[in-house]
């Protein structure tokens, strides 16, 4: 039987490595993840139109500019305070802060600065405004069926989905 290849309404399952704008590891996902090919799984553009026709044991490398991948940062979602008005627990680099607006929305900030008395959080993802590379392994491909191509996503229970 010939290798499936990626398309649309297929199954696929990946690993994959994403590299901020140093080259350094940002992300690693060496447990396979799966999405369903043209299925607006919540993939980015790029990486789906690149990973079309791969089959199983493929490698692809794909850089994704701000605009194709995690946006620019918004300063709308970074608010600095006197280090007083924070609780101690909060009063650390990386740690977080979830916040509900008005709307009954929840939203993680993360504490990105500590200096001269104040302390700076920020809800903008890590990545905004890099162009980061992802390395991803194609790991299977197979027919998806009619309910994952519904939701977008494969429904095997020994490996995961992507986010």
């Amino acid at each position: 039987m010939a290798e499936q290849k990626i398309g649309k309404n297929k199954a696929v399952h990946v690993t994959y490595v994403i590299l901020n704008e140093r080259g350094d590891v940002f992300e690693q996902y060496d447990i396979p993840v799966g999405y369903v090919h043209g299925a607006d799984s919540g993939l980015f553009e790029k990486i789906e139109k690149t990973l079309e026709g791969r089959v199983a044991g493929d490698k692809v490398e794909v850089k994704l500019t701000p605009q194709e991948g995690f946006g620019m940062p918004q300063p709308e979602l970074t608010f600095t305070d006197d280090i007083d008005n924070v609780p101690p627990e909060f009063r650390r680099i990386g740690a977080e802060v979830e916040f509900e607006n008005d709307k009954g929305e929840n939203m993680k900030f993360l504490v990105t600065k500590i200096e001269n008395g104040k302390l700076t959080i920020d809800a903008n993802h890590p990545l905004a405004g890099q162009t980061v590379t992802f390395v991803v392994n194609v790991v299977s491909v197979r027919d998806a069926t009619p309910s994952e191509i519904a939701n977008g996503r494969p429904q095997d229970e020994s490996m995961g989905s992507v986010h």
